[in-house]
């Protein structure tokens, strides 16, 4: 269990007479497994953590028995609110020194037991960054938090991958968002929510004007409904069939837009599968995988696929000799 899970775990505790297993599991994110297993080891920590059956029954915690937040300051106690973040992301958000004082106190409140294990945070370590990710560039999340947190405009010069040149944008921030490692300015422009990558944004200043805010929304809410409109919204489905070796590289780069065909048994070369795209010159993510991909359809997809091919080829063609 991180020191994060921990934490939270025992403030739901403390904070409701009784919640189901189910609840823990929404609240924190994880699975009902994940809840049982931080729940046994909390008993075995000594802490007293029962659970009781039936309708009026979940898990409850002796009053008096769980942390004693009155130590902590309410620095502290904001800076561990914060679940879900490792070291280093707490380090960008000039949040860790906070973090470990308050863990500290936390640790040195709990009773020693005869057979002391070896504390969590010696022996787990958490990295949330994507395996070869390149050094970040553009603002800081510490740089940007105290204009988000002021609750102000902000004019941005962005570098979308899509645009030619920056573009100069003035956004209504909600938060930052980190996500696979990578830390995103959430806001609206012009009423419709984006997400930024901090490392596109070349420069940015804030803007001296209230932030304008769709009512009943935030963070929480817009990232989530951003995120659930990337992995399934979508403008043109491809039907291809994937070599069996490729298959787990697939689901890895295309998460819930690749979609296994079920009526089609799984062969011993390949798997026959559906992948949704955004647009349909996103289909050149398809290209890295070379002749391991067969795109039966659309056509429009083929011949795009086709098309990018041949100028890649074009590209790499000998040179004439002279």
């Amino acid at each position: 269990m991180t020191p994060d899970r921990f934490f939270t775990l025992m403030l739901l505790l403390e904070s409701r007479a009784a919640v189901t297993t189910q609840e823990l599991a929404s609240a924190l994110g994880v699975s009902l497994r994940t809840i049982t297993r931080d729940l046994n080891w909390l008993r075995d920590a000594g802490l007293p953590v029962t659970a009781h059956r039936g309708r009026l029954g979940g898990v409850t915690m002796l009053p008096g028995s769980g942390l004693d937040l009155t130590r902590l300051t309410p620095g502290e106690r904001e800076h561990l609110s914060l679940t879900g973040l490792d070291e280093r992301q707490r380090a960008e958000l000039d949040a860790s020194v906070e973090s470990r004082r308050a863990l500290s106190k936390i640790a040195a409140a709990q009773p020693r037991r005869v057979h002391e294990l070896l504390p969590l945070t010696d022996v787990v370590h958490v990295d949330s960054r994507p395996w070869r990710q390149a050094r970040a560039s553009g603002p800081t999340p510490a740089s940007l938090i105290g204009a988000v947190r002021r609750g102000r405009r902000l004019r941005i010069e962005y570098d979308s991958p899509r645009e030619s040149c920056p573009r100069d944008l003035v956004v209504d921030p909600y938060g930052l968002f980190a996500k696979a490692g990578i830390w995103y300015l959430v806001a609206d422009r012009a009423r419709v929510p984006r997400m930024y990558r901090l490392e596109r944004i070349t420069t940015w200043k804030e803007v001296d004007q209230p932030r304008r805010i769709r009512e009943s929304q935030t963070l929480a809410t817009v990232a989530a409904a951003l995120i659930d409109q990337w992995e399934h919204n979508h403008a043109i489905e491809v039907s291809a069939t994937i070599d069996q070796t490729q298959i787990e590289r697939a689901q890895r780069i295309f998460g819930l837009r690749l979609v296994p065909d079920d009526d089609h048994e799984e062969s011993a070369t390949g798997r026959k599968v559906t992948i949704r795209f955004l647009r349909l010159d996103d289909v050149r993510a398809l290209l890295p995988f070379g002749s391991a991909v067969t795109v039966h359809g659309p056509t429009e997809a083929r011949v795009h696929l086709r098309d990018l091919a041949t100028d890649l080829a074009h590209h790499y063609a000998p040179s004439p000799t002279s």
